[in-house]
């Protein structure tokens, strides 16, 4: 069986797409939906719940090192001869800008002792010297293996009622903060009996809050979240980790724009500030001076055997960026370069800025351009999902889904406001006939919008249909095999899948998807699947506006795939409270 997701996604999925039980053992059993709204303190549910609400001991590790553990505020450490007490986290940034001032120092930080660190069970244990720290700290687990979960937090207050072993209500417990959470938790047996007052609400990582109404929605919103984001559970205080791989993809996903330079230790900042400078995959490095003439050099990354990647430039005629550099930092758009000897560059990402008429030209020209998300004036322009751009030279555009191609014009100018505008016109097709100012130019992705007048245009880059993507041509070879069903359909946390009885899905070659029933062809859609710009394998559906197919329309992520079923899941990010946070869409084989 193949799959493309992270654990937790699969716990998600498993407990809706309840037919494939033969991977569950996997995975922590999750309450259904139908049980009883009781559970037992030991249970899966509680132990997530009481991960949620575990003390983060992370974000201090500049001066413990261990994230399994928070020193309590205050206490006082010397860094680099300078003692600096510590009250809040924000103190704590004060040390990161002492240990950056100099690049090439040896930085030393000493704690005063005794000091106090809170665990998470926010037990408190005093520790008097270096040598019993450093013991404690061994047994933290590291790199995000923890067992707190920092992704999603609860809302408080929330009520939670205790019950005796009849299931009669014995009392009530309102907590207001994980502290009182996690005490409340520690404090039962673990045959005792608990539930809680719905609906709850939780936080997500990004801001978003999500209301659930009973157990399952709770275990499963929290398993779906426990990974969704990267809990910096290392001691690399700089908070900007990344390796060969990511370091890579950084480089070369936006120009970058020289804020300063120093070469053996004399600053050359005014004479290379604001160069741009743009790294490609081939291994090949463009410099554009401010007059605009192009240097051209190579780069290479390599690993280390110390904590950091090095990165390699080398130009003909550039000598000070000509050296081979250690990557310190990268964080807020930012990335610092620098070597002994007094060497240093500080460059700033620069998606939009710079970017000139020809460079965006040829960016469009070299593959072809997937639609992920058109807004008219605030309305989602749902039939167009999937439909692909192809521009030529000329001024020739194309617009295509399975079965029609639309030819137009299209011209990269500027505004009136300066802005790089992309302007298309298609007679048949007015939805997309719009100047699209440009808002963000990444990776394999680009964004135009007015969000005064709520326009947007996302589009994503498929070169070559994907031909060179295993995982791609592996799933439409296996989607491609026989007719499907609808097995499961939840829409807003509503099962709707009866609606889909009696329908058979035939995917095809040239992203055509035939709808029927009873062997009659019924009508024709659109399907692809292809590799996001955040490497995401997406399975796109567009069946117009056809009831009840027109809900299958959307770009559903893809979470397990065999030869007998596809399971695909979509967020609901306007989704109203007390309502599912995301869709589930499964495909069965039709035996």
């Amino acid at each position: 069986m193949k799959k493309f997701f992270n654990y937790s996604a699969l716990a998600l999925l498993l407990i809706t797409a309840l037919t494939f039980t033969s991977c569950q053992e996997e995975f922590e059993e999750l309450p259904q939906p139908d049980e009883q709204q009781t559970i037992m303190a030991s249970s899966s549910t509680a132990k997530l719940i009481e991960r949620t609400a575990s003390k983060d001991g992370s974000f201090d590790n500049i001066v413990d090192g261990a994230s399994c553990f928070a020193v309590k505020f205050p206490y006082t450490v010397n860094v680099n001869g300078l003692d600096i007490t510590i009250d809040s986290r924000e103190d704590l940034h004060v040390i990161e800008e002492i240990f950056d001032a100099l690049d090439d120092d040896i930085d030393v930080l000493e704690i005063l002792f005794p000091i106090t660190i809170t665990l998470a069970d926010y037990t408190e244990i005093t520790i008097n010297n270096f040598d019993e720290l450093r013991e404690l700290a061994a047994t933290c687990i590291e790199g995000g293996g923890d067992d707190d979960i920092e992704c999603i937090d609860f809302v408080y207050p929330v009520t939670f009622f205790t019950f005796d072993i009849n299931e009669v209500q014995t009392g009530s417990v309102t907590v207001n903060d994980d502290e009182e959470l996690r005490r409340f938790l520690e404090g039962l047996d673990e045959d005792d009996l608990i539930s809680i007052d719905f609906p709850v609400s939780l936080k997500l990582y990004d801001g978003t809050v999500i209301t659930v109404e009973n157990n399952a929605e709770l275990a499963i919103t929290i398993e779906n979240a426990k990974e969704a984001c990267d809990e910096d559970d290392d001691d690399d205080y700089n908070d900007d980790d990344f390796d060969k791989e990511r370091l890579a993809n950084y480089l070369v996903e936006c120009p970058w724009i020289v804020l300063s330079v120093e070469r053996d230790g004399v600053n050359q900042s005014e004479q290379y500030e604001a160069f741009l400078m743009r790294f490609e995959e081939n291994g090949t490095v463009t410099v554009r001076d401010r007059a605009g003439n192009i240097l051209n050099g190579e780069w290479e990354l390599n690993d280390t055997n110390s904590d950091y990647v090095e990165l390699e430039l080398f130009f003909d005629t550039l000598v000070d960026f000509s050296l081979s550099w250690k990557v310190y930092e990268i964080g807020e758009g930012k990335i610092k370069l620098f070597s002994d000897e007094g060497n240093r560059i500080i460059m700033k990402i620069a998606c939009e800025e710079d970017v000139e008429p020809d460079t965006l030209r040829e960016i469009l020209k070299e593959c072809s351009w997937v639609i992920k998300n058109v807004k008219n004036q605030g309305e989602e322009i749902d039939r167009l999902l999937g439909y692909e751009f192809s521009f030529f030279a000329e001024g020739v555009v194309t617009l295509s889904n399975s079965e029609i191609t639309y030819e137009g014009s299209w011209e990269i100018t500027r505004n009136d406001q300066g802005r790089l505008v992309m302007s298309i016109t298609i007679g048949e097709e007015p939805g997309v006939n719009f100047e699209w100012p440009l808002s963000s130019l990444r990776y394999d992705r680009l964004k135009f919008e007015v969000p005064e007048i709520d326009y947007e245009l996302v589009l994503q880059r498929v070169c070559d249909d994907n031909a060179n993507d295993g995982d791609v041509l592996d799933i439409r070879g296996t989607m491609i095999e026989g007719e499907w069903t609808v097995a499961e359909f939840t829409d807003n946390g509503v099962d709707i899948t009866q609606e889909f009885e009696g329908y058979d899905f035939n995917f095809q070659p040239e992203h055509l998807v035939t709808v029927s029933t009873n062997m009659d062809p019924l009508f024709n859609g659109l399907w692809r699947v292809i590799r996001n710009y955040e490497n995401e394998l997406k399975v796109y559906l567009n069946f117009g506006d056809d009831a009840p197919f027109a809900e299958l329309t959307e770009d559903w992520e893809l979470v397990e795939f065999s030869a007998d079923f596809i399971v695909l899941k979509d967020w609901n990010d306007d989704a109203e409270p007390g309502t599912a946070a995301y869709d589930v869409l499964v495909f069965e084989r039709k035996q």
